[in-house]
């Protein structure tokens, strides 16, 4: 059952510490026995991820499990992880939506929707399937639903984030209403993961101008936020949608709602900005729409980087190709940096991020798929030269890296493990990324950024409906 929360949120309110000490389950003191606490140790695990299927086979859709292997053995070709059968069972009724620390001893999750959706947890890693559970939960869930949206924005310091749209027809049902406007609500909480609670949360309304609004223009989703350099600013993916005012609303099959049809979009990529950390002064701000109309909002995997620069990098993932930029001094876009996938690598299809992280000095790694040709693709990325560097893994060209439609794959769609992936590890100058197509056995990969050399490591065992996701 759920911890014993708060009913109700309250509207537009900031909650102190104190009047959140209630969201924390009871689970004793953790701190002394070094259980819990910050992440102070040296890195000793990689820890890998993989979700399997729910009870209907869909792929990837019935819960996540983990396991953490030493860095030797992650770089051996020899040695062999079968997550499926030797992993430790993360609590979530669907795939975890996991986050970790910066040098791998905790793994954090909130829930994902069923009877705990919303709840966090927090794990201490000690190899192979050992994961400690602190019991130190926390439900955000009265604040962010039973399906939240988070991050670990900064160390130590976790943002969940929830978005929705309400659109006023003139009549307020049914179909063949006029369109008189719509309004979009923010949920922002802020969670200390090292002694786990909700320090700060609020809720408003998204400061669209009046004229955009009465244009249709709306944010049904945010996510992926991340917290400044000078921890002063949180900057919120988002995704703009825009309804056509022109058309009358028609209603949905059951005859319950509402719908109405969608618009042409003139507003470039938008992110949501807070202070923090008192979540005052919500602003939108727009990149040049000339540059981009992509939404940055991403999908599971965080999108968003504080470079060492100090700016913010932006990948418009997880459908666009680029990266853009936000300035360190003025909290705005940089409409002079634009970095494309597409031309840096030369081609002349169409790319997608699917995911990527920034590493150092301007330097990232990006996993990516390319329209009209099956699989996925790993490439270095150099930000302040423009340039991407490809690399080669073995059977990159699979299909369940980049996923088949129904129609091309005999009538049952085939879920594409990029459009699932959720974190690349970091430690030192090696990144490691684990790649299994749906259901097929595969390899974690080691990437030295600084040599880019690239070396095949320990074996994933696999199965059906399934793929490893992530390394912390």
């Amino acid at each position: 059952m759920k911890t014993n929360l708060l009913k109700t949120a309250i509207l537009g309110s900031v909650l102190a510490i104190s009047a959140l000490t209630a969201c924390k389950k009871d689970g004793g003191d953790t701190s002394e026995t070094g259980v819990s606490g910050a992440d102070i140790w040296d890195r000793k695990y990689i820890t890998l991820t993989a979700a399997f299927p729910d009870a209907e086979g869909t792929a990837g859709n019935g819960g996540t499990r983990a396991f953490a292997i030493t860095t030797a053995q992650a770089i051996n070709p020899n040695f062999e992880v079968n997550v499926f059968t030797n992993g430790y069972g993360l609590r979530s009724q669907r795939t975890a939506r996991v986050q970790g620390s910066a040098n791998g001893n905790f793994l954090y999750n909130i829930q994902y929707t069923g009877t705990d959706g919303g709840i966090f947890n927090k794990y201490k890693v000690e190899g192979d399937k050992n994961f400690i559970d602190t019991r130190e939960e926390v439900n955000t869930e009265p604040i962010l639903g039973t399906a939240p949206r988070w991050v670990v924005a900064a160390d130590g310091i976790g943002i969940g984030v929830f978005a929705s749209s309400v659109t006023t027809g003139a009549p307020a049902t049914g179909a063949g209403a006029d369109f008189v406007d719509v309004k979009s609500t923010a949920k922002i909480a802020v969670l200390n993961l090292n002694d786990p609670q909700i320090t700060r949360q609020t809720e408003f309304t998204i400061p669209f101008t009046a004229e955009q609004t009465k244009a249709g223009y709306q944010i049904g989703r945010i996510d992926v936020p991340v917290l400044n350099a000078a921890k002063t600013k949180i900057f919120i993916g988002c995704n703009v949608t825009r309804t056509d005012v022109t058309k009358k609303s028609g209603v949905n099959t059951a005859g319950t709602a509402q719908t109405w049809s969608t618009g042409t979009r003139e507003l470039g990529t938008a992110t949501l900005v807070v202070d923090y950390p008192s979540l005052a002064n919500p602003k939108l701000i727009f990149v040049d729409p000339n540059i981009s109309k992509i939404n940055n909002h991403s999908y599971r995997t965080m999108t968003q980087y504080v470079g060492t620069d100090g700016n913010v990098y932006q990948a418009t993932a997880t459908s666009g190709s680029q990266i853009l930029r936000i300035n360190a001094s003025t909290s705005e876009y940089d409409n002079t940096y634009n970095f494309n996938l597409k031309t840096a690598l030369g081609t002349s299809n169409n790319v997608a991020i699917s995911a990527w992280r920034y590493i150092k000095d301007g330097i990232g790694i990006v996993l990516f798929t390319e329209t009209g040709v099956q699989g996925g693709y790993l490439a270095l990325i150099d930000l302040n030269a423009k340039t991407a560097t490809r690399l080669t893994t073995e059977n990159q060209n699979n299909s369940g890296y980049s996923g088949l439609t129904a129609a091309q794959n005999g009538g049952t769609a085939l879920t594409g493990t990029f459009g699932q992936f959720q974190n690349i590890g970091l430690a030192g100058d090696n990144v490691y990324v684990p790649l299994t197509p749906n259901g097929l056995d595969g390899n974690l990969y080691v990437i030295n950024y600084k040599t880019k050399t690239i070396t095949k490591g320990a074996k994933l065992k696999n199965q059906s409906g399934s793929f490893y996701l992530g390394a912390y």
